[in-house]
């Protein structure tokens, strides 16, 4: 519920002002004075003021000055019996965000109010956005190939030239894009994300340059494409790779000309547009193959990156754990957890064929599937990673339905052993089992109780 301030001289104008908003949903507060208002700001925090410009004392126009230095700020309208156009233009500058005449009219004063509290809310929300963007685009990493990333990045993000990423699937390209547009001129501007592998080839025109209502069936209203909503800004695409050759050509004359016609139209589009790029793809072989055309490659390759895969950083792998740990902790709503140097051994002798997004995933699902645990072991993480250093588990790769069943089961129980501190009784309650049960089941397995 929005908490709205009043601030007026005239009692009846604060309880006549305050009834009407009371009705309309609102939580309100009254102040007499601007003096008394800065005082009540100190102590709470609103969404929106209405400020009365003839104040005794201080004057509205002094407090809106006094407001518009918190951290904070909420929405000011401005209201006067007395308005000049002067008046409202010194407001205005002043940072408010409307200025309404007495005698005040009951539509437009709620109009106003709906809207300054959406105006104060959008804001918010786009100060959310920028956050995470930020939080997107940190390079976590501090072997010597990421460490050479992120000096590359800080010398040619300033500039607007293409550049294409390279890495193999959950390396960090999109990170890699992200940590680029926000070290840029542009960052102030949109980011857009377009997967050309995503998207269904027939509509991936739409997807990159829009379309007019009608152009085709199914356009039942005029789109705006990824270039122009990335006017100024960043299109970011990735797996490049994957695109048509017939699309090829279409993004080869836009990234030539900075212009191009939606689906269905006849009138050009105009647009400044810094594009990057990734691929996991060898894009030289695949013009070789004749699948991508050499041309775009030589438009997009301005300024290539690799981002390396994470079997050849193992250093790193502590580093991103832990802070996986730290970011999940706070999305679940759980305190800090820590992780055993055995656990992190066992993490860093794993080949992670999915690289960061792999162990990301690993580390989310420990934290899901062990709410109370407060330290992780070996033991808590998946039957795939804790056993050996393979790049998958001895035994289980290639072989059959059943055998992998029995290998997920030996380690499920381990694991509720370890928990339980070997007492097979108190392991069989909380798998559900009878005792006697368990005991077959540990023998069959190969485990003994002494495990």
């Amino acid at each position: 519920m929005a908490h709205i301030l009043i601030v007026d001289d005239e009692s009846s104008i604060r309880e006549s002002l305050r009834g009407i908003l009371e009705d309309e949903g609102y939580k309100t507060s009254v102040s007499p004075s601007g003096e008394d208002c800065l005082e009540v700001l100190h102590k709470t925090s609103f969404d929106l003021i209405l400020l009365d410009v003839w104040l005794t004392g201080i004057d509205g126009l002094e407090v809106l000055e006094k407001i518009r230095d918190m951290d904070d700020p909420p929405e000011v309208i401005m209201i006067s019996g007395h308005g000049t156009i002067e008046t409202a233009v010194r407001a205005t500058k002043l940072g408010a965000y409307d200025f309404a005449e007495k005698p005040l009219s009951l539509e437009k004063t709620l109009i106003l109010v709906k809207n300054a509290i959406n105006a104060r809310r959008l804001r918010h929300e786009n100060v959310d956005l920028r956050k995470q963007l930020q939080t997107k685009s940190v390079i976590v990493g501090d072997s010597v190939p990421m460490k050479a990333l992120r000096q590359q990045i800080g010398l040619m993000a300033p500039t607007n030239g293409r550049v294409l990423i390279y890495g193999e699937s959950g390396t960090g390209k999109e990170l890699v894009a992200h940590a680029i547009h926000m070290q840029s001129a542009r960052k102030e501007e949109m980011f857009v994300e377009m997967n050309c592998a995503a998207i269904p080839e027939d509509l991936i025109d739409s997807e990159l340059f829009g379309h007019r209502k009608s152009s085709f069936p199914g356009a039942t209203a005029d789109k705006e494409g990824k270039f122009q909503k990335a006017d100024r800004g960043t299109l970011f695409l990735d797996e490049v790779g994957d695109m048509s050759l017939k699309t090829q050509s279409k993004v080869l004359r836009t990234l030539e000309q900075q212009r191009f016609n939606p689906v269905g139209s006849d009138d050009t589009v105009t647009v400044d547009v810094r594009v990057i790029a990734s691929t996991n793809k060898d894009l030289e072989e695949e013009i070789a193959k004749g699948n991508f055309r050499e041309d775009l490659f030589y438009r997009l390759n301005v300024i290539p990156f690799v981002v390396p895969p994470l079997r050849e950083r193992k250093e790193d792998i502590p580093l991103f754990a832990r802070h996986f740990l730290k970011e999940f902790a706070s999305a679940y709503g759980r305190r800090p957890r820590e992780i055993t140097d055995d656990a992190i051994d066992a993490l860093m002798r794993y080949a992670w064929p999915g690289n960061v997004r792999e162990l990301r995933n690993v580390i989310e699902r420990i934290v899901i599937m062990n709410p109370t645990t407060s330290r992780f072991e070996r033991t808590h993480l998946p039957p795939l990673v804790h056993r050996d250093g393979s790049r998958r588990v001895t035994g289980t790769e290639g072989s059959t339905l059943h055998q992998a069943r029995a290998a997920y089961e030996r380690d499920y129980i381990l694991k509720k052993l370890d928990e339980n501190h070997g007492n097979v009784s108190r392991t069989a309650e909380v798998l559900g089992l009878e005792r006697s049960h368990l005991y077959r089941k540990m023998k069959s397995l190969g485990i003994a109780a002494k495990e």
